[in-house]
């Protein structure tokens, strides 16, 4: 498993931790929302784009394919 994978989910948690504070500061609840649903997203993307390798890995390996 590669390092950078977490060091990018991480990043996308921190930035979407600050947008939504400053949001949250500034009266603005509704964009708060959905910039942490858009974080969300943006994360569950990069985790399928992973588990999709990970299975094509697998048949890979185990000749199914």
């Amino acid at each position: 498993m590669n390092v950078d994978l977490i060091f990018k989910i991480a990043a996308v948690g921190i930035l979407v931790a600050v947008l939504n504070l400053l949001l949250t500061r500034s009266g603005r609840d509704e964009q708060a929302l959905m910039t942490t649903i858009a974080g969300l997203v943006v994360v569950l993307v990069i985790l399928v784009r992973e588990i999709a390798g990970l299975f094509d890995l697998i048949k890979e390996l185990f000749d199914l394919g």
